[in-house]
């Protein structure tokens, strides 16, 4: 069987547009397949399109809320661990904090350095502590 090009361009040619049952049925057949082309394809680019979209939007959402239920799950986990090493650094930070001059044996403390330094062979020019104490980060 031998495909006439030229009979197939003048049925499409010939077409009327108002009268659809009146195609030859080459026509007809490519019409019917445009049609059951065009759907699907619409559909996925004005509704399924943007649901995936969507979708993938969750799914990292998603992704990000479970890091962060486990981050958080781990934290809790060793709160009691965390809350018995901060009772500890405060103990030790007291003990530390008691060791250290008062104020009224700041003058004792100065006193006692400069004599440290002269029996060493040291002299002072000038000794001034700062005029109070400074927050810092650790």
């Amino acid at each position: 069987m031998a495909l006439n090009v030229n009979a197939i361009v003048e049925d499409f040619k010939h077409l009327n547009p108002q009268d659809p049952g009146t195609w030859p049925a080459l026509p007809k057949i490519a019409a019917w397949l445009a049609i059951l082309v065009a759907i699907p394809v619409a559909g996925y680019f004005l509704d399924t399109q943007g649901q995936l979209e969507e979708l993938d939007k969750g799914a990292a959402e998603e992704k990000k809320l479970k890091d962060e239920y486990l981050d958080k799950k781990k934290q809790a986990v060793n709160l009691d661990l965390h809350r018995q090493q901060l009772r500890e650094i405060d103990t030790q930070f007291g003990a530390l904090l008691r060791q250290l001059p008062n104020r009224s044996q700041m003058d004792a403390l100065l006193v006692d350095i400069n004599q440290a330094g002269l029996g060493r062979g040291l002299q002072f020019d000038l000794f001034r502590p700062s005029p109070g104490e400074s927050a810092r980060e650790f």
